[in-house]
C-alpha cells in the first residue's frame, strides 16, 4: 500500500533548494514535513509486514498520516499559488528570485 502523492520527492527537493536559496522558509518547511510524513509512512507500512501482531497500531498511524499528508500536499499547493510560483515547473516567482539574487550580491 503506497501513500498517495501530488508532488513527487524531486519536485519537494527542488521546491526546498529555491526556498532556502532565497531565505523563503515556508513553502521549504511545508515541503520537508511533506517528506518526513512520507519516511514515517515507509517506517510504519514495513514495521506492520514483519510485526503482524501491531497491524492495529501500524493500521492507525498510516490512517492519520494518509489524512495530514493529504492537508499538507494541498496547503503546498495553495501556499505555492499564493506566492506565485510556477505550477508547471515548480519554480519561483521572478520577484522572489530578484530577492534571492539581491541578497546574494
Amino acid at each position: 500500500m503506497d501513500l498517495p502523492t501530488v508532488y513527487e520527492n524531486s519536485q519537494l527537493a527542488h521546491i526546498i533548494e529555491q526556498a532556502m536559496i532565497c531565505q523563503c522558509a515556508c513553502p521549504a518547511q511545508v515541503a520537508q514535513e511533506l517528506l518526513g510524513l512520507r519516511e514515517l509512512f515507509r517506517y510504519q507500512r514495513d514495521c506492520s509486514a514483519v510485526r503482524k501482531e501491531d497491524a492495529g497500531v501500524h493500521a492507525r498511524i498510516m490512517e492519520s498520516l494518509r489524512a495530514a499528508h493529504a492537508e499538507l500536499e494541498t496547503c503546498l499547493g495553495d501556499v505555492l499559488a499564493l506566492e506565485g510560483w510556477d505550477p508547471a515547473t515548480l519554480s519561483m516567482p521572478e520577484g522572489l528570485r530578484q530577492l534571492r539574487d539581491d541578497l546574494l550580491r
